[in-house]
């Protein structure tokens, strides 16, 4: 509000006053100038005055949103230095007037006032720096604001582990609130522009999130070797873990539990290094916690699914003052608002709501499906269908907001094993209704559905790939290249994906020919072609390498000159790709060494074969070369 700003009236009159003081003991012939310039001060502060007591009489209504506030105290900021900056001028050309002994002449009087402007400019330059300051630390992030003021949106119930919540939110004049507030150009996004939801109360306080680790990842193995699934390389810098821990945190969703049982310990170190000291603070309840498989005396078996994953840990969760659970895959590439998610739930009052990806026939035979209802309440399941059984699962996708063009061509839906649970939901059907079911997909939400639960369905339509398979992991690192528009952009500051601060230096690269590419951090690339390709951080490539459509993971560590040349004087083999080597269509895992004129090319076209003991798998005809594998010179694949 204006009238909680801070008001230096008192230094203003007395900087007047001392100006005036000065001026009547010079040089008679500046009184009238001084007189003129005094009663025009007086004159100033009057309105000032007046002014200020009218703002704080408007800023005063019997019931006024924090919204509001705030919207008054920047324009209040705002005006008040506008008016701070006129009289500074006039007090400084005072003030220098005063400076003049003698009878100030024409052109003294000018000077004084050229030099009075420019050490107003100083002024100037100061007090906007201040007011933007000011006008953007002053104002909280508009999701906040919004579910901050809930109250002229809706009436909800304060305490968290009360009912639900009737969550009616007029989204047009919740837009049109927040977009007054912002003060500065909106950044550069590929995301496109949403409206900003009315949350109450805010994700942050009210939604815990859980990702689940993935079993054993026998799918991408060798990638599964030494790691769990979540924690393989991905995009030259990332890790694929890094998608929903990012997307919670993009969401304001800060408390996240990652449950993991399989080659755990390079998850764990990264999410450690990664999130364990930024998340929680003073006042700040957020975390993100890996909760790894347990035997106790009243359950001594491991993991057995999705389900009994979050059932063993059940007693941890339902200790969160939470309304929802949000449950999340550790191994998807993809880009969401969850609050949008949660919010659909709300309004629906679901007991459990699941994201939906819109299919075309084609693709759907290789997915579960859903039906749905004309109110979005999903009422049949259906795994991998085909024939008459798959035409019978098409729905009418403009219920979930497609348009008839796309409904037309997407007439069915499959689950993204994404679901929003509310809290006593997840209690009943866990603990009561489904003790033994192992999976949430298969068993719990069908079951859920035919106990006449209300489990609706939200409809995600944007890039979304299971990486399940080591061709689906290659396409999707590849696609990171495509021109014009990449199938999945990490280049987007309204939701960035965050990952391990690791401080590497810049990647450098000599003489080398980089096409259609994405390199990482820490590279040192020589004298080279690179083609289409995703290189990874700290990787090395030496003269004469020819890298085509072929991913490298890099390393964990870097080698000192010294001990490359001790290894290659030894007759061993430094790590990285070797000079005159040619990589197409392959997976370099990281710390792999592969020597000199190594050619891995699948020159026989083979589509599967696992040569462990070779250092090499080979499935979908695509060639990967085994974590800390040696390949020695000369080698053909």
């Amino acid at each position: 509000m204006l009238c909680s700003v801070p008001f230096a009236r008192s230094e203003i009159l007395w900087s007047c006053r001392v100006a005036e003081i000065s001026l009547i003991s010079s040089a008679s012939s500046a009184r009238l100038v001084i007189f003129v310039a005094s009663y025009w001060i007086s004159t100033r502060l009057h309105w000032l005055r007046a002014k200020r007591k009218e703002g704080c009489g408007r800023a005063r209504p019997e019931r006024r949103s924090r919204l509001s506030v705030e919207i008054i105290r920047v324009e209040g900021l705002r005006w008040l230095g506008t008016e701070i900056l006129d009289l500074s001028v006039t007090v400084l050309l005072l003030l220098r007037l005063a400076s003049f002994p003698s009878r100030p002449s024409g052109n003294r009087l000018v000077g004084a006032m050229a030099m009075a402007y420019a050490s107003a400019s100083v002024a100037v330059a100061s007090a906007v720096s201040m007011q933007s300051v000011l006008g953007e630390r002053s104002l909280v992030p508009a999701n906040k604001l919004a579910a901050s003021s809930s109250s002229d949106f809706r009436s909800a119930s304060s305490s968290l582990s009360g009912a639900r919540l009737p969550s009616k939110c007029i989204g047009k004049s919740c837009r049109r609130l927040v977009s007054r507030t912002v003060v500065a150009p909106r950044a550069v996004s590929d995301t496109p522009e949403s409206g900003e939801n009315c949350l109450s109360p805010d994700a942050g306080r009210s939604v815990l999130g859980i990702i689940l680790g993935g079993g054993a990842g026998t799918r991408l193995y060798p990638l599964t070797k030494k790691r769990a699934k979540p924690a393989v390389p991905l995009g030259a810098n990332y890790r694929l873990i890094d998608i929903p821990v990012s997307n919670c945190i993009n969401s304001n969703i800060q408390k996240i539990y990652v449950l993991t049982q399989f080659n755990s310990a390079s998850l764990n170190r990264h999410l450690s290094r990664a999130y364990g000291s930024n998340m929680g603070g003073y006042k700040n309840e957020g975390f993100v916690e890996v909760l790894a498989a347990q035997q106790s005396p009243e359950n001594p078996n491991w993991f057995q699914g999705t389900a009994d994953a979050v059932r063993q840990y059940l007693w941890l969760f339902e200790e969160q003052n939470v309304l929802e659970f949000l449950v999340l895959a550790g191994d998807h590439l993809y880009r969401m608002d969850y609050q949008n998610f949660i919010l659909t739930h709300r309004e629906t009052n679901a007991d459990i709501t699941v994201a939906a990806l819109p299919m075309d026939e084609e693709r759907a035979e290789a997915f579960g499906l859903m039906k749905i209802d004309d109110k979005g309440r999903i009422v049949e399941f259906a795994e991998k269908p085909k024939g008459d059984a798959l035409k019978a699962m098409a729905v009418d996708t403009t219920i979930l907001g497609l348009d008839e063009k796309r409904a037309k061509e997407m007439p069915y839906i499959a689950s993204m094993g994404i679901y929003v649970v509310s809290k006593d939901a997840m209690i009943r059907l866990l603990r009561d209704e489904f003790p033994q079911a192992n999976d949430f997909g298969s068993e719990v939400i069908p079951g859920a559905t035919k106990m006449g639960m209300n489990v609706q369905a939200y409809l995600y339509d944007g890039y979304w790939e299971d990486i399940g398979t080591i061709e689906a992991f290659y396409n999707a690192n590849l696609g990171l290249t495509k021109k014009p528009v990449p199938d999945f952009s990490f280049y987007d500051r309204t939701s960035p994906i965050y990952t391990q601060a690791r401080f590497l230096p810049p990647s450098k690269m000599l003489d080398a020919d980089v096409t259609d590419s994405v390199i990482g951090e820490g590279c040192v690339i020589k004298n080279c072609k690179i083609y289409h390709s995703v290189v990874g951080l700290r990787s090395w490539i030496a003269e004469g390498a020819i890298v085509e459509d072929a991913l490298l993971m890099g390393a964990d560590y870097y080698e000192t000159d010294e001990q490359r040349n001790e290894l290659s004087a030894t007759g061993g083999i430094p790590m990285g790709i070797g000079r005159n080597s040619i990589i197409k269509r392959a997976i370099i895992d990281k710390n792999a060494r592969i020597g000199q004129n190594v050619r891995i090319v699948n020159r026989d076209d083979v589509q599967e074969a696992a040569r462990e003991t070779d250092g090499y798998f080979i499935k979908s005809g695509i060639v990967t070369i085994i974590k800390d594998a040696v390949i020695p010179n000369d080698t053909v694949i």
